[in-house]
C-alpha cells in the first residue's frame, strides 16, 4: 500500500511539473516569437495573428491548408516582399490567433478574413493564395467580394468529391483524426508534447518517433509525414513550429477544422463559379489534373498547371513555381509590368 501511495504521488508531481514546463514555455514562446506581427480584432470574438511582408498594390493574401499557419508562406513571402505587400494570417484556432467561435467552413473564414484586412488597414485590390482547404476558403471570399480581387491562385485546392459526406469512405480518415487529437491533446496539457517537438527539431535521433509511437496509434508515420513537409520550410521558423505543436489550443483548433469538413463540401459542392477573375490552379505532378467540368465549375477564366516535381504541398516542393504563378497574376492585374525583367533575373527559388 505504501508503494503504491508513493507511486501515485510520484505520477502527481511529475503531471504538475510537467504542466508547469507547458505554462512557462508557452509564455516564453509567445514573448520571443510574436514580435513580428500582430494581433488583429474580428466581430466573431477572436483576435487573429498577422504577418506582413513588403509593399505595392495589389496585395498578395496568404491562406494555409487545414492545419497549417501563416509560416507556411514565409519563405514565399520573403522573395516576393521587394516587389508586393504579403499577407499571411492564423486562422482561428490556430497558431497565434485565439480559439474559434465559429464553425470553420470556407464562408464563416472569408468573412472572418475580409474583416481581419478591413479592421488592420489593408486595402484591396487583393491577389489570393490558398492551399488546400485554403483554397476553398479563398474561392469563397472571391463569390463573397469579387470587386476586391484581382486574381486568385488555388494550390492543388481540396476537392470536395472526395470528402463526406459526398465520399463516406473517408470518413474514417476524419474519425483517426480526430482521435489522433484526443490522444495528442493531454500531452500537451502535461508538457510531454512540448518536450517530444523540441528533441525532434533538435534531431535527437530516434527519440521522438519512439515517444509517438508509444503515445498515439500510428504516431510515427504521422509524425514522419507531417516532419518531411515542415524541414522544407526555412530552418528559421522550425522553433516557432515547435511552439506551435506544443500548445494544447493548436489540436482544439485542427479538431474544430475536421469536424467542419461536412459542412465546407456541403457549401462549395454547390458554390457557382467565380465570374471574370483570372484564376491560377497548380496541380501535383501526382495527382490527376482536374477535368473540365472541375474547371468550369471553378471559375471562367481559369488556366491549370502542373507542378511536375510536386507531391500536395507544391509551394514547398517548387516555391519558384508558386512565384512565377503570383506574378503573372500581378502582371494581369497591370501592378508590375515595369519590374518583369528584374522579376525574372532576381526571383530564383529552389
Amino acid at each position: 500500500m505504501v508503494i503504491v501511495l508513493w507511486i501515485v504521488c510520484a505520477a502527481l508531481v511529475l503531471v504538475l511539473t510537467g504542466a508547469v514546463y507547458q505554462h512557462l514555455g508557452s509564455r516564453r514562446d509567445c514573448k520571443r516569437f510574436t514580435d513580428s506581427g500582430r494581433w488583429v480584432p474580428v466581430s466573431s470574438g477572436s483576435d487573429l495573428f498577422l504577418f506582413e511582408l513588403g509593399s505595392g498594390e495589389p496585395k498578395i493574401v496568404f491562406e494555409s491548408g487545414i492545419g497549417a499557419t501563416h509560416l507556411n508562406w514565409r519563405h514565399i513571402q520573403e522573395s516576393l516582399a521587394p516587389y508586393a505587400t504579403t499577407i499571411s494570417y492564423d486562422r482561428a484556432g490556430l497558431g497565434w490567433s485565439s480559439p474559434s467561435r465559429t464553425r470553420r467552413t470556407p464562408a464563416n473564414i472569408a468573412r472572418e478574413l475580409h474583416e481581419l484586412l478591413q479592421n488592420a488597414g489593408l486595402e484591396p485590390p487583393f491577389i489570393l493564395v490558398g492551399h488546400s482547404f485554403g483554397g476553398l476558403v479563398m474561392r469563397r471570399f472571391a463569390l463573397l467580394y469579387p470587386d476586391e480581387v484581382a486574381g486568385v491562385l488555388l494550390i492543388d485546392p481540396m476537392r470536395c468529391e472526395e470528402w463526406p459526406p459526398l465520399d463516406p469512405s473517408k470518413q474514417s480518415q476524419l474519425d483517426l483524426g480526430q482521435k489522433l487529437i484526443r490522444y495528442v491533446t493531454p500531452l500537451t496539457q502535461c508538457g510531454l508534447a512540448r518536450l517530444g517537438v523540441t528533441l525532434l527539431f533538435r534531431r535527437a535521433g530516434r527519440l521522438p518517433g519512439t515517444l509517438a509511437q508509444a503515445a498515439v496509434p500510428n504516431g510515427r508515420h504521422v509524425l514522419d509525414r507531417i516532419t518531411t513537409e515542415v524541414r522544407k520550410m526555412p530552418r528559421a521558423v522550425w522553433p516557432v513550429v515547435a511552439a506551435h505543436w506544443s500548445r494544447p489550443s493548436f489540436y482544439a483548433g485542427i479538431r474544430s477544422h475536421l469536424q467542419s469538413i461536412p459542412d465546407t463540401v456541403r457549401e462549395m459542392h454547390v458554390a457557382e463559379p467565380i465570374h471574370e477573375i483570372p484564376i491560377t490552379i497548380l496541380t501535383p505532378g501526382n495527382a490527376a489534373p482536374l477535368d473540365e467540368n472541375q474547371l468550369e465549375h471553378t471559375g471562367d477564366n481559369v488556366r491549370q498547371m502542373i507542378g511536375a516535381h510536386s507531391a500536395h504541398w507544391i509551394h514547398l516542393d517548387e516555391p519558384a513555381l508558386v512565384v512565377e504563378s503570383i506574378r503573372t497574376l500581378l502582371d494581369a492585374a497591370g501592378a508590375a509590368t515595369a519590374l518583369v525583367p528584374q522579376w525574372r533575373s532576381e526571383t530564383k527559388l529552389g
